[in-house]
């Protein structure tokens, strides 16, 4: 979990020493086995005639074992409909139920944020298949203004295929307020639920890959704090061209490590109270408390445990960093 402390940021600013700087579908058939307490409902196609035709694509997912090496392949296919404004590519997420949450006996959750587990029902929706890039990024940054400017080029790695990084909460919502405007179509970030159902396409193990991950399926910190008793791999100190490692079974890319990913969600300190829907959970307007807001994923300077699809993090919404960036949802 990313937490706003000394302690936390004193392992980020050692990286900054060493040269590195924060500021410098799947087949339904098949997938899900009854042990997952997790059920998910075929898409249908959608009612709302605004979006764009859905077309299907084809993919391979692969499951690593505790050491991270691949133990099985298998092929998928998803749906999705293509964004003309930008080339957005948002896959058909479908309804379904799951268990949200760290189950008892998985390592890495040492606060207790992610916790306690529960059942939570979540509706069709869309998600961008990648994070936003910096191209896409440039193309909406360039649309006119609704409450705020955005910086047309804010990324400390640069590359049009590169993720946007260094974006602040705030930004995030107004690139999803003006490409709405332009599209006619609701563009949003995804709640805390929708983001870590959508990651987990039906998995209950600690990443979508299954028991851990190395440095060719994801780009974290990998040379230390192993997660399972995979080897050390490389550390690329950087982000990667969106799409450069496998996808899950939703067909969606890059969900562990290179950018954290804000989501709509206000911080909560746990599930205690947590709605049992996909629904946005902000805190209450009228309270002088935490006003952080939820980031999802990990990142390309952190460890594998903060990779997890049930790990949770928090920033301020204004805070923008190289480990920071967003994917997109609609419905």
């Amino acid at each position: 979990m990313i937490q706003v402390n000394r302690r936390k940021f004193g392992r980020w600013f050692v990286l900054i020493g060493a040269g590195v700087g924060l500021s410098a579908i799947l087949d339904r058939k098949n997938i899900f086995s009854p042990s997952t307490a997790t059920t998910i409902i075929p898409p249908q196609p959608s009612p709302n005639s605004s979006f764009p035709p859905r077309q299907s694509f084809s993919f391979e997912t692969v499951t690593l074992d505790p050491s991270g090496f691949v133990i099985d392949r298998n092929s998928r296919s998803a749906e999705y409909y293509r964004e003309t404004l930008g080339e957005l590519e948002m896959i058909a997420i479908p309804a379904g139920t799951f268990i949200m949450g760290t189950p008892d006996g998985e390592k890495g959750d040492f606060t207790g944020s992610d916790k306690p587990q529960r059942s939570v029902k979540v509706n069709s929706f869309y998600l961008s298949k990648y994070p936003i890039t910096q191209k896409q990024w440039q193309i909406v940054a360039n649309l006119p203004k609704i409450n705020r400017d955005l910086n047309p080029n804010p990324s400390h790695f640069q590359g049009d295929n590169l993720p946007v990084d260094s974006i602040s909460w705030y930004d995030a919502i107004e690139f999803c307020d003006r490409l709405s405007r332009a599209t006619g179509r609701n563009y949003r970030l995804p709640s805390e639920a929708q983001w870590e159902y959508a990651c987990r396409a039906g998995t209950t193990t600690p990443f979508y890959f299954g028991a851990t991950l190395t440095s060719e399926f994801a780009n974290y910190y990998a040379i230390k704090f192993p997660y399972a008793v995979e080897r050390e791999s490389e550390f690329r100190a950087k982000t990667t061209p969106v799409g450069s490692f496998p996808p899950n079974a939703f067909g969606l890319y890059d969900l562990h490590g290179s950018l954290y990913e804000w989501c709509a969600d206000s911080w909560h300190r746990n599930y205690k109270n947590a709605p049992s829907d996909d629904q946005v959970w902000l805190a209450d307007p009228n309270s002088t408390g935490n006003r952080y807001r939820v980031l999802r994923g990990g990142g390309w300077g952190t460890e594998l445990r903060e990779c997890r699809s049930a790990s949770r993090g928090q920033f301020g919404p204004d805070n923008r960093y190289s480990v920071l960036g967003f994917r997109i949802a609609s419905s």
